[in-house]
């Protein structure tokens, strides 16, 4: 099959591109351009030259498409405008589903290709998508929001395989990115922390920190920089907690206050509300199980409607994606509100 295999310049999509091509398919290494900020130095550059070594020591074409216009609009200022209300979303899952099998899913198929390819932890049988077998690497919580469609013409080539066999496949296969670290969270966050890149594009002003019960016991930077579960980037003054671990359990960006408590659970709750919800298979009448956030344990959970109830109290932050598992099935998911 003629296979697109989108090359970000690390390992993982790399080992992707010599498996495929091993098995005989003809392969096309695409590089996707994406939108960075003027004032964070990312080494995008470097990134599409490695790409490019990749393509030339495997004798495959290499192709570039730029999605910065589709990245800033559909993963940056969504982002931007969820956390001004008070919300967290995962900006993986807005680039999956916009970018990699959205816009670049859409070109390649234009160009020619069968199928497409990520170098995800993930798995599928063209119809259902599974868990990658290195539970450690695991990204299937960022595919959430794919469609049997997409599942039909994507193939993950290292969802079978554990991260270190993966790195021994890169030192067979001698890519030149075999020993290549892998990289950290978003480039277009950089070496900057989320509070600073938010700083740039949202009016920010000072408020108080309250506690359980509603009294000003400190100070913050902006209400939106804040989610329940944080412990740092606030100021407390007030005698009766000055020297107790606080996290924060609740944000109001409108009237730019943000709570905290002693113990998380005071965060916790039974139930959520989900929106934008997609299922690839039934969750009805079934005991389910939900991750609200990347690499956390799972907890037993039944969905109805638009709704999931916990079999235990649970944090589930607003804007923050919850999925749904069958065992290692994925079932779908929704944003919380």
């Amino acid at each position: 099959m003629k296979v697109y295999v989108g090359l970000s310049g690390g390992v993982d999509s790399a080992v992707s591109a010599a498996l495929l091509k091993e098995q005989g398919h003809q392969v096309i290494g695409a590089f996707i351009k994406i939108w960075r900020p003027e004032f964070i130095e990312c080494p995008w550059q470097k990134e599409r030259l490695d790409a490019m070594r990749v393509c030339a020591y495997l004798g495959i074409p290499f192709k570039e498409i730029d999605l910065s216009e589709e990245y800033k609009k559909a993963v940056i200022d969504d982002l931007v405008e969820q956390y001004a209300h008070g919300a967290t979303p995962n900006p993986d899952v807005l680039c999956n589903r916009h970018i990699k099998f959205g816009a670049f899913k859409e070109w390649a198929f234009r160009e020619g290709a069968e199928k497409i390819a990520t170098g995800h932890y993930a798995r599928t049988d063209g119809v259902h998508l599974m868990r990658g077998k290195d539970t450690n690497k695991d990204q299937s919580y960022f595919l959430w929001q794919l469609t049997r469609d997409d599942l039909a013409k994507t193939i993950f080539p290292v969802g079978e395989y554990t991260k270190p066999d993966v790195r021994a496949l890169a030192e067979q296969f001698n890519l030149p990115v075999a020993r290549k670290h892998d990289s950290q969270g978003l480039c277009f966050v950089g070496d900057v922390s989320m509070e600073e890149f938010l700083a740039r594009y949202l009016p920010l002003e000072k408020g108080v920190v309250l506690d359980e019960s509603g009294v000003v016991i400190g100070e913050h930077d902006g209400a939106a920089l804040y989610t329940p579960g944080k412990r740092h980037g606030f100021r407390v003054n007030h005698p009766s907690a000055e020297r107790t671990a606080l996290y924060v359990i609740a944000v109001d960006t409108k009237a730019n206050t943000i709570s905290v408590a002693p113990s998380l659970e005071s965060a916790y709750v039974h139930e959520v509300r989900l929106r934008a919800s997609h299922w690839i298979s039934d969750p009805a009448e079934k005991v389910v199980s939900a991750q609200t956030r990347y690499r956390e344990t799972p907890i037993h959970c039944r969905i109805e409607g638009d709704k999931v109830f916990f079999e235990e109290r649970h944090l589930a932050p607003r804007g923050q994606s919850l999925v749904v598992y069958d065992g290692d099935k994925l079932i779908g998911g929704g944003i919380i509100t």
